[in-house]
């Protein structure tokens, strides 16, 4: 009916061992005698695998109370069934209260016994099978967790790589350096922190600055190159990339990458005030990401030397952006960014010194 059942009957008279034995021999189980109750809990160790304890209460060495709460309170064996042999009717409520499974009156009632017995270890049998089940499903989810995480990493390094190659794909279009790109994106990233943005939007933050430019894909180079000063016309043409950029990376909601670069293409050139462009948003209406976008594009532009313009001195950048605070700039974040300038200026020159495009995402990771 079952394989390999183990089960330990325990009592001190031989002769009521004969009987239990007699009794149980037609289930085909291996029956361990014990003879008193640190003889249970030896048995207990040396066995693998108890399926069910039948046992007298007393015995000597250890009584069955004190062998009822050790195999109870064991993490090890607290799911082996007990029952409880016993001629006094008022020692059930208390052996119950130890945790005892099933308790036999004495004298034994055959059919009584073997319908108890064979209960508590088909419900022991039902118990481990269901705790094997759950340990292979656990195994199951934990394999299938590992490789949806390194699937939805691999999906998140492709929308990064992707994020790279259009910000690249702008830069060469107006022929800035990609120190450029690099340093938006590094810059943003350290002031988001600084802000106090979640660790996970700081890492979305890296990649997605990186497409703030991507709409100057569509610009017409005879605007978008020009060395001298834009016409009214033309520099209208020009704010015409943050809408392109927004529409280049349209309908991608369910890419957090590609979804926050939109944001910030369309976003970083408006001003605190309302007077950017755009949309006309201002203060809080425009999205974290662009205003810090906005402040680190600014500063590297400045402290850069274009065809159209000599690169300034950081004394003189600082002047120029702090004029702009609450105009031009979220007053808090450029506060916050002018408190940590010489950080800044550390990195923005470092990666200008190292300047040489990005080609892979595993260089921006480094």
């Amino acid at each position: 009916m079952f394989e390999d059942v183990k089960v330990i009957l325990a009592d001190d008279d031989p002769l009521n061992l004969d009987l239990l034995e007699k009794m149980l021999q037609q289930f085909e189980c291996t029956l361990i005698r014990a003879g008193d109750g640190q003889q249970v809990l030896d048995a207990i160790t040396a066995a693998p695998q108890v399926d069910l304890v039948v046992m007298d209460l007393k015995m000597p060495v250890l009584d069955g109370y004190e062998v009822l709460r050790r195999i109870k309170q064991d993490v090890h064996w607290h799911d082996i069934p007990v029952v409880v042999v016993t001629a006094d009717g008022a020692e059930v409520a208390t052996v119950l209260e130890l945790g005892a499974n099933d308790f036999i009156a004495k004298p034994f009632n055959l059919i009584e016994l073997r319908h108890r017995v064979m209960n508590q270890i088909r419900n022991k049998r039902l118990a481990d099978f269901a705790k094997d089940t759950n340990a292979v499903l656990e195994v199951e989810v934990a394999k299938r967790t590992a490789a949806l995480q390194q699937a939805l990493a691999k999906a998140l390094q492709t929308e990064y790589e992707i994020s790279l190659r259009l910000g690249r794909a702008a830069e060469f279009r107006d022929q800035e350096t990609g120190s450029h790109l690099k340093c938006i994106s590094q810059l943003s990233k350290r002031l988001g922190q600084l802000a106090g943005i979640p660790a996970d939007q700081c890492d979305i933050l890296y990649f997605a600055s990186l497409l703030h430019d991507v709409g100057k894909i569509g610009i017409p180079d005879s605007i978008l190159l020009k060395p001298g000063k834009l016409t009214p016309e033309e520099f209208a043409a020009m704010k015409e990339h943050t809408v392109i950029g927004g529409k280049i990376m349209s309908g991608a909601r369910d890419y957090p990458v590609i979804e926050a670069g939109r944001i910030i293409a369309l976003q970083h050139h408006e001003k605190w005030d309302g007077k950017g462009y755009p949309y006309g948003l201002k203060g809080e209406e425009i999205h974290i990401f662009a205003r810090v976008v906005s402040i680190v594009d600014v500063f590297d532009a400045l402290l850069t030397e274009r065809v159209y313009k000599r690169a300034f001195s950081p004394e003189e950048t600082a002047g120029i952006m702090m004029d702009e605070s609450g105009s031009s700039f979220d007053p808090h974040l450029l506060e916050l960014f002018f408190k940590h300038v010489e950080e800044f200026l550390d990195l923005q020159k470092n990666i200008h010194a190292d300047a040489h495009p990005f080609a892979s995402i595993t260089e921006m990771i480094r």
